[in-house]
Protein backbone atom coordinates (compact mmCIF):
# COMPACT_ATOMS: atom_id res chain seq x y z
CA UNK A 1 0.00 0.00 0.00
CA UNK A 2 3.01 2.15 0.53
CA UNK A 3 4.13 2.08 -2.69
CA UNK A 4 1.18 2.88 -4.61
CA UNK A 5 1.01 5.82 -2.09
CA UNK A 6 4.07 6.91 -2.83
CA UNK A 7 3.62 6.61 -6.43
CA UNK A 8 0.60 8.91 -5.94
CA UNK A 9 1.92 11.38 -4.08
CA UNK A 10 5.35 11.32 -6.79
CA UNK A 11 2.83 12.32 -9.97
CA UNK A 12 0.88 14.92 -7.65
CA UNK A 13 4.44 16.10 -6.87
CA UNK A 14 5.16 16.21 -10.43
CA UNK A 15 2.27 17.87 -11.49
CA UNK A 16 2.64 20.89 -8.77
CA UNK A 17 5.74 21.66 -10.06
CA UNK A 18 5.03 21.53 -13.68
CA UNK A 19 2.31 24.26 -12.91
CA UNK A 20 4.29 26.52 -10.68
CA UNK A 21 7.64 26.28 -12.79
CA UNK A 22 4.93 27.21 -15.30
CA UNK A 23 3.23 30.18 -13.93
CA UNK A 24 6.59 31.45 -12.55
CA UNK A 25 8.33 31.19 -15.90
CA UNK A 26 5.38 33.31 -17.69
CA UNK A 27 5.28 35.93 -14.69
CA UNK A 28 9.06 37.00 -15.04
CA UNK A 29 9.00 37.33 -18.71
CA UNK A 30 7.20 40.43 -19.95
CA UNK A 31 6.95 38.97 -23.49
CA UNK A 32 5.49 35.65 -21.94
CA UNK A 33 2.92 38.07 -19.47
CA UNK A 34 1.81 40.34 -22.97
CA UNK A 35 1.81 36.92 -25.18
CA UNK A 36 -1.27 35.52 -22.44
CA UNK A 37 -2.93 38.28 -20.70
CA UNK A 38 -3.43 40.70 -23.75
CA UNK A 39 -4.92 38.07 -26.00
CA UNK A 40 -7.28 35.08 -25.81
CA UNK A 41 -4.63 32.47 -24.49
CA UNK A 42 -5.67 33.18 -20.25
CA UNK A 43 -9.16 32.41 -21.53
CA UNK A 44 -8.41 29.26 -23.79
CA UNK A 45 -6.58 27.94 -21.20
CA UNK A 46 -9.14 28.09 -18.81
CA UNK A 47 -11.51 26.80 -20.95
CA UNK A 48 -9.08 24.23 -21.91
CA UNK A 49 -8.59 23.62 -18.17
CA UNK A 50 -12.15 22.47 -17.30
CA UNK A 51 -12.45 20.40 -20.52
CA UNK A 52 -9.08 18.03 -19.15
CA UNK A 53 -10.51 18.03 -15.78
CA UNK A 54 -13.78 16.56 -17.23
CA UNK A 55 -12.49 14.46 -19.41
CA UNK A 56 -9.42 13.33 -17.22
CA UNK A 57 -12.42 12.24 -14.59
CA UNK A 58 -14.73 10.68 -16.89
CA UNK A 59 -12.28 8.40 -19.22
CA UNK A 60 -9.11 8.32 -16.73
CA UNK A 61 -10.66 4.40 -16.01
CA UNK A 62 -10.06 3.37 -19.65
CA UNK A 63 -7.10 5.37 -20.09
CA UNK A 64 -3.78 3.24 -20.78
CA UNK A 65 -1.55 3.97 -18.36
CA UNK A 66 0.87 6.34 -20.96
CA UNK A 67 -2.21 8.02 -21.47
CA UNK A 68 -3.15 9.34 -18.27
CA UNK A 69 0.18 10.26 -17.48
CA UNK A 70 0.03 12.49 -20.90
CA UNK A 71 -2.95 13.59 -19.94
CA UNK A 72 -2.20 15.10 -16.65
CA UNK A 73 1.01 16.68 -17.42
CA UNK A 74 -0.58 18.84 -19.95
CA UNK A 75 -3.75 19.58 -17.30
CA UNK A 76 -0.60 20.59 -14.74
CA UNK A 77 0.94 22.69 -17.81
CA UNK A 78 -2.37 24.23 -19.07
CA UNK A 79 -3.09 25.07 -15.39
CA UNK A 80 0.42 26.93 -14.81
CA UNK A 81 -1.08 29.31 -17.66
CA UNK A 82 -3.86 30.47 -15.68
CA UNK A 83 -1.70 29.92 -12.78
CA UNK A 84 1.01 32.72 -13.35
CA UNK A 85 -1.44 35.55 -12.83
CA UNK A 86 -0.96 34.55 -9.27
CA UNK A 87 2.73 35.20 -9.42
CA UNK A 88 1.62 38.76 -10.73
CA UNK A 89 -0.45 39.36 -8.51
CA UNK A 90 0.82 38.06 -5.03
CA UNK A 91 4.33 38.11 -3.49
CA UNK A 92 6.98 35.63 -4.04
CA UNK A 93 7.44 35.20 -0.48
CA UNK A 94 3.72 34.74 0.39
CA UNK A 95 3.25 32.49 -2.32
CA UNK A 96 5.92 29.95 -0.73
CA UNK A 97 4.86 30.79 3.09
CA UNK A 98 1.27 29.78 2.27
CA UNK A 99 2.50 26.83 0.06
CA UNK A 100 3.91 25.50 3.82
CA UNK A 101 0.83 26.04 5.36
CA UNK A 102 -1.17 24.05 2.54
CA UNK A 103 1.58 21.25 2.71
CA UNK A 104 0.94 21.12 6.24
CA UNK A 105 -2.68 20.65 6.74
CA UNK A 106 -2.82 18.71 3.65
CA UNK A 107 -0.59 16.17 5.30
CA UNK A 108 -2.81 16.22 8.31
CA UNK A 109 -5.74 15.52 6.21
CA UNK A 110 -4.30 12.85 4.23
CA UNK A 111 -3.00 11.16 7.38
CA UNK A 112 -6.43 11.27 8.31
CA UNK A 113 -7.59 9.47 5.12
CA UNK A 114 -5.26 6.83 4.75
CA UNK A 115 -5.48 5.68 9.11
CA UNK A 116 -9.36 6.01 9.61
CA UNK A 117 -11.30 2.69 10.04
CA UNK A 118 -14.64 4.90 9.53
CA UNK A 119 -16.25 4.26 5.99
CA UNK A 120 -16.14 7.80 4.70
CA UNK A 121 -17.02 6.43 1.02
CA UNK A 122 -21.26 7.90 1.45
CA UNK A 123 -18.49 11.35 2.19
CA UNK A 124 -18.08 12.15 -1.59
CA UNK A 125 -21.94 12.71 -2.04
CA UNK A 126 -22.03 15.42 0.49
CA UNK A 127 -18.90 17.00 -0.48
CA UNK A 128 -19.98 16.99 -4.13
CA UNK A 129 -23.09 18.73 -3.06
CA UNK A 130 -21.17 21.06 -0.79
CA UNK A 131 -18.56 22.11 -3.98
CA UNK A 132 -21.76 22.86 -6.51
CA UNK A 133 -22.96 25.09 -4.03
CA UNK A 134 -19.95 26.91 -3.38
CA UNK A 135 -19.38 27.40 -7.68
CA UNK A 136 -22.77 28.85 -7.88
CA UNK A 137 -22.50 31.05 -5.01
CA UNK A 138 -19.33 32.33 -6.12
CA UNK A 139 -20.60 33.01 -9.76
CA UNK A 140 -23.33 35.19 -7.79
CA UNK A 141 -20.84 36.94 -5.67
CA UNK A 142 -19.01 37.86 -9.39
CA UNK A 143 -22.04 40.53 -9.87
CA UNK A 144 -22.26 41.17 -5.95
CA UNK A 145 -18.30 42.23 -5.61
CA UNK A 146 -18.99 41.03 -1.57
CA UNK A 147 -15.67 40.88 -0.38
CA UNK A 148 -17.14 39.62 3.45
CA UNK A 149 -19.55 36.62 1.35
CA UNK A 150 -15.31 36.19 -0.49
CA UNK A 151 -14.25 35.70 2.41
CA UNK A 152 -16.48 32.88 4.23
CA UNK A 153 -16.57 30.94 0.50
CA UNK A 154 -12.86 30.90 0.49
CA UNK A 155 -13.23 29.16 4.25
CA UNK A 156 -15.42 27.10 2.97
CA UNK A 157 -14.02 25.92 -0.25
CA UNK A 158 -10.68 25.00 2.15
CA UNK A 159 -12.74 22.85 4.97
CA UNK A 160 -14.45 21.23 2.01
CA UNK A 161 -11.36 20.41 -0.12
CA UNK A 162 -9.40 19.22 3.17
CA UNK A 163 -12.42 16.72 3.56
CA UNK A 164 -11.82 15.74 0.53
CA UNK A 165 -8.17 15.33 1.04
CA UNK A 166 -9.11 12.77 3.79
CA UNK A 167 -12.00 10.88 1.30
CA UNK A 168 -9.24 10.93 -2.08
CA UNK A 169 -6.54 9.38 -0.18
CA UNK A 170 -9.13 6.70 1.30
CA UNK A 171 -10.33 6.03 -2.43
CA UNK A 172 -6.75 5.39 -3.43
CA UNK A 173 -6.72 2.97 -0.85
CA UNK A 174 -9.80 1.28 -2.29
CA UNK A 175 -9.15 1.29 -6.07
CA UNK A 176 -5.76 -0.54 -5.27
CA UNK A 177 -7.38 -2.91 -2.87
CA UNK A 178 -10.05 -3.68 -5.99
CA UNK A 179 -7.28 -4.53 -8.49
CA UNK A 180 -7.41 -1.80 -10.73
CA UNK A 181 -4.14 -1.05 -12.67
CA UNK A 182 -1.16 0.19 -10.01
CA UNK A 183 -0.45 3.09 -12.17
CA UNK A 184 -3.71 4.48 -13.21
CA UNK A 185 -4.63 4.21 -9.70
CA UNK A 186 -1.47 6.52 -9.18
CA UNK A 187 -2.22 8.73 -11.88
CA UNK A 188 -6.19 8.79 -11.08
CA UNK A 189 -4.78 9.94 -6.93
CA UNK A 190 -2.80 12.42 -7.63
CA UNK A 191 -5.04 13.93 -10.44
CA UNK A 192 -7.43 14.29 -7.19
CA UNK A 193 -4.79 14.88 -4.61
CA UNK A 194 -3.84 17.92 -6.96
CA UNK A 195 -7.09 19.44 -7.16
CA UNK A 196 -7.60 19.52 -3.47
CA UNK A 197 -4.24 20.70 -2.64
CA UNK A 198 -4.48 23.58 -5.50
CA UNK A 199 -7.56 24.51 -4.37
CA UNK A 200 -6.70 24.92 -0.56
CA UNK A 201 -3.33 26.88 -1.56
CA UNK A 202 -5.43 28.99 -3.64
CA UNK A 203 -8.05 29.87 -1.42
CA UNK A 204 -5.70 30.15 1.99
CA UNK A 205 -3.17 32.37 -0.15
CA UNK A 206 -6.49 34.93 -0.78
CA UNK A 207 -7.41 34.76 3.28
CA UNK A 208 -3.24 35.39 3.81
CA UNK A 209 -1.19 36.35 0.73
CA UNK A 210 0.54 40.03 0.72
CA UNK A 211 -0.33 41.01 -2.80
CA UNK A 212 0.86 43.20 -5.29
Amino acid sequence: MSKILSKTFLWMFVGLLVTFLTGYVISINPNMVEAVFESHIWWISIIVELVLVIYFSTRIAKMKPLSAKISFLLFSFVSGLTFSSTFIAFKLSSIMYVFLITALVFGIFGLIGYFTKIDITKLGTFLLMALLAIIICAIVNIFLQNETFDLILSIICILVFLAYTAYDINQVKRLYESGVNEEIVAVHGAFELYLDFFNIFVNLLSILGDNN
